[in-house]
């Protein structure tokens, strides 16, 4: 059963969460309780009107860096260079559209407006960050997550303009790759997903990943 929270950010141990992988509610989205729950493979998801609920899935769902391959229809689209592609040129415009993209009717969705605020303190410590794609000076899609050492968790990914999304997805895998960074954390494996290269594991085979990352002196 799910632990209510106290105001310490300690979690209990991710074996205790249910099937669903739903392991703490309650606390709060400040930067130390964040980081903790990304330190041991815990991340916050809910909806508007809910508790804030704290989730460790089993299986879970990573993009491998190293296995990562470029579809057809993707390479044609990066050899004609459609797109260009920032860095933390804009966070809080990412965010945003993220936000808006996952928005349901009545105003209610998992991003909500507590997660942006959260997320956007998170960049300015330096935890978060973006990827651009650009047509123009049109932000035509890109993706956001939280990263430590050679860890990337990707929160979430928009496009106004097709294929955007996948153009910021080779570019944060390329970058990864390049600085030595080994895990690629997705959460979950969907529909949205999966096309492009989520794969399912333990959450055992996770947490060792995930320790093997946090260790490595590298960085995004």
């Amino acid at each position: 059963m799910p632990r209510w929270l106290s105001r310490s950010i300690a979690f209990p141990d991710v074996g205790q969460a249910t099937e669903e992988g739903l392991l703490a509610i309650g606390g709060d989205l400040s930067p130390a309780r964040l980081i903790e729950a990304y330190r041991q493979g815990i991340f916050p998801w809910y909806s508007v009107g809910q508790p804030l609920l704290w989730w460790s899935p089993d299986p879970r769902a990573i993009i491998s860096v190293e296995e990562f391959r470029l579809g057809r229809t993707l390479r044609k689209v990066l050899r004609r260079n459609l797109f260009e592609v920032t860095v933390n040129r804009a966070f809080d415009a990412v965010i945003e559209a993220c936000a808006d993209i996952h928005e349901e009717p009545g105003g209610s969705g998992w991003l909500t407006e507590e997660m942006v605020t959260a997320y956007k303190m998170m960049h300015r410590l330096g935890h978060a960050h973006s990827v651009e794609v650009w047509k123009g000076d049109q932000l035509a899609g890109g993706l956001y997550g939280v990263s430590f050492q050679g860890f990337f968790a990707g929160e979430s990914m928009f496009h106004v303009v097709s294929n955007a999304s996948k153009v910021g997805l080779a570019a944060l895998v390329a970058r990864m790759k390049e600085r030595g960074m080994s895990l690629l954390d997705c959460q979950m494996a969907t529909r949205a997903t999966i096309p492009l290269g989520a794969v399912e594991i333990s959450r055992a085979e996770y947490l060792r990943l995930l320790g093997k990352a946090w260790s490595l002196q590298v960085g995004f």
